[in-house]
């Protein structure tokens, strides 16, 4: 699947199917999503791999759509205002890399924010030193939802002189 398609067909996927992708693929997807740009290559992203106990703990309302592989993908704190933003932006673009490339193999993620909460920090033992960006469920999806329409990009262009 070319990058075009992969952008086109990934969706935000609610359940998934029982069977696990295979760990030396999804490390794989993790090694190229490393490529996201980050500024001054400080490679902020951190990735936890959540076991069965921890995620119980986590307590999300539908088990992270029973993916088979959950992964907390965290960002390294900054110092000042502008290094936080940065971070968390390269960290997104880590995320999204992971995503096409999940899509592109017949897999997907469900994106979660229940990461932000001071309960999954603590459960998940993350310290001051990092934020996490989000909790992220990973499968083959049980089905793939229709897409919704956007708005025209020329309606969100505004030129300068």
């Amino acid at each position: 699947m070319d990058v075009l398609e992969a952008i086109r067909t990934r969706r935000h996927i609610k359940f998934f199917k029982p069977e696990p992708i295979d760990e030396a693929l999804w490390m794989s997807w993790l090694e190229e999503a490393k490529l996201a740009p980050n500024h001054k290559m400080t490679e902020p992203w951190q990735v936890l791999v959540v076991g069965s106990e921890t995620r119980a703990q986590l307590k999300h309302g539908q088990n992270f759509g029973d993916a088979p592989l959950v992964l907390a993908i965290l960002a390294k704190r900054g110092q000042t205002q502008v290094e936080r933003d940065e971070n968390l932006m390269a960290v997104s673009c880590f995320i999204q890399n992971f995503s096409l490339l999940a899509q592109s193999h017949g897999a997907g993620i469900r994106w979660t924010s229940i990461g932000w909460t001071d309960a999954a920090r603590e459960t998940l033992g993350v310290g001051e030193d990092y934020e996490v960006a989000n909790i992220i469920g990973v499968g083959y999806p049980r089905e793939v939802p229709e897409a919704k329409p956007r708005e025209a990009i020329a309606n969100r262009i505004k030129r300068l002189p």
